[in-house]
């Protein structure tokens, strides 16, 4: 199971993803991105993503 924590790349937000791998957390970040914040995801977020992408136990 992988984790994300939107805030962890845009100060202040609070929303957090759960997903069984990266391609899942990815399309929930994506869609989040789109729906929340107005922006398109491009490669810069996407490396900004995996970089804080962690394993949940």
């Amino acid at each position: 199971m992988k984790a994300f924590r939107c805030g962890d790349v845009v100060p202040g937000c609070n929303r957090e993803f759960l997903g069984v791998d990266r391609a899942d957390i990815l399309a929930q970040v994506a869609a989040h991105a789109r729906e929340d914040h107005h922006v398109d995801v491009d490669d810069a977020l996407v490396r900004a993503v995996e970089a804080n992408l962690h394993d949940e136990v």
